[in-house]
């Protein structure tokens, strides 16, 4: 049965905290969705379980309601330590869903928000974001086309989402050790804070952190991007010391990684040229507003692309990557926009966008045979999910990353056991495409 349960406003934010919980020698499933993971065969045989409540861009009676319901799901398969994984830029209705999380679990429920990420140089400083070195709203996060964030001090954004009272443990607490945190966190709650944002620049903070909340004797549910919830886990006894776990390294001959590239930043852009200057991978464009009409079109345009594919895995030389990608090449389209001139419901276009390269990859395994692909790599939780959708996946055994917040698993259900990899559009040097690609023919040669 397992005593972990978390719930992820997205696919990729599920699966970096469960890598986290994977490579420390938990047996960690992430589900797409709570249908999914209440009626999975093998739930007793799972030490954590992390559910996709795909909340992130809703209106915020749904993103409520969506992470009530799957709170709730995880209380009927018996977990006992509960977590509200957050994107580490903070995007999405954050207040508003732990609110619905600590609704369903008891008035002594306090949420303890460690936002810090240091493995990804996201860190919490005086209540202030920093990303890599740069204010939180001076990052691309701050324009995303989907759920931009305009506010860096984060007592403050959560403030204006939450109906409980938000308390700050600055720095200066945490690195005064252990027992200035348990002060500090006691002197919050006393003055009335469900929900307490604290400081952390390293690990060793947020350890300090964990190791505070435990003995306090709080019921704490953790608000993080992974890492405080597995440094709980650690100080609980429920997990080991984390460590990365790696294939041989080995390239197999014949076979051919599928890149969907649902992301559109900066950072994915500069790592997907990055990784087409190798001759032996080929890029598919597709028309993204031919798959935002939808219709007999889109169907088109997804067919052709497929047909490329399978064409160049067919041919003599079989490329060693083929990434299909809609944002890459000319104008970055203004979905909200697309969303408008249309009348469509806000959202649609990326909607749209995704599921057309979902219904592409599906296309390609079904001509080419799985035995020809070594691995897929997508780009964006929205993404990764109309990929799995597409393919009938619901469930992915999470195992290590190539870096923090690029992910490797492995498929349940369908294709069972094909290696996949999600990464976050944010995340990652200019090779960091090129390392993944790697690592997927290292997890095919397995």
């Amino acid at each position: 049965m397992p005593l972990i349960g978390a719930v992820a406003d997205d696919l990729t934010g599920a699966t970096t905290t469960g890598v986290l919980l994977a490579r420390s020698k938990a047996r960690t499933a992430v589900f797409f969705n709570e249908e999914a993971a209440e009626k999975a065969e093998g739930l007793s045989e799972l030490d954590a379980v992390l559910i996709s409540s795909n909340s992130r861009p809703l209106p915020a009676a749904e993103a409520y309601e969506k992470v009530a319901s799957a709170t709730n799901a995880l209380k009927r398969m018996g977990v006992q330590y509960f977590s509200k994984r957050i994107d580490t830029t903070l995007r999405g209705g954050v207040g508003v869903e732990v609110d619905a999380m600590l609704d369903q679990l008891g008035e002594d429920a306090v949420a303890v928000v460690v936002s810090a990420m240091p493995q990804s140089r996201r860190i919490l400083v005086g209540g202030y974001s920093v990303i890599d070195g740069v204010a939180l709203i001076n990052t691309p996060v701050a324009q995303d086309v989907r759920t931009p964030v305009k506010e860096n001090y984060i007592p403050r954004l959560l403030a204006e989402q939450t109906k409980r009272k938000v308390g700050l443990v600055t720095l200066d607490k945490v690195l005064a050790g252990e027992e200035r945190i348990e002060e500090a966190l006691r002197k919050q709650r006393e003055n009335g804070c469900a929900m307490i944002v604290v400081d952390a620049i390293t690990l060793e903070d947020v350890d300090a952190v964990a190791r505070a909340c435990i003995h306090l004797g709080w019921n704490v549910v953790a608000v993080d991007p992974g890492p405080f919830t597995s440094k709980l886990a650690y100080n609980r006894g429920q997990i080991g010391i984390e460590e990365p776990n790696l294939p041989p390294e080995a390239e197999e001959e014949g076979k051919t990684v599928l890149i969907a590239a649902g992301s559109a930043t900066p950072v994915t852009k500069k790592q997907m040229e990055v990784l087409c200057e190798d001759p032996r991978h080929v890029r598919i464009s597709v028309d993204p507003i031919t798959l935002i009409e939808g219709g007999s079109g889109a169907m088109d345009e997804a067919a052709r692309a497929a047909e490329q594919a399978a064409a160049l895995l067919e041919g003599q030389e079989q490329p060693r990557v083929i990434l299909f990608e809609t944002a890459l090449h000319g104008s970055l389209l203004d979905l909200d926009e697309e969303d408008e001139k249309r009348g469509y419901a806000k959202g649609m276009s990326a909607n749209r966008i995704n599921a057309g390269l979902g219904t592409i990859i599906s296309r390609v395994l079904e001509k080419a045979g799985r035995e020809k692909i070594a691995g897929l790599y997508t780009t964006g939780g929205d993404t990764m999910v109309n990929v799995c959708y597409q393919l009938g996946v619901e469930c992915i055994e999470v195992m290590d990353y190539v870096i923090p917040q690029a992910d490797i698993g492995r498929l349940v259900g369908s294709y069972d056991g094909l290696p996949v990899v999600g990464k976050g559009g944010l995340t990652g040097s200019d090779r960091t495409a090129c390392d993944i690609v790697d690592r997927l023919f290292g997890e095919a040669s397995r």
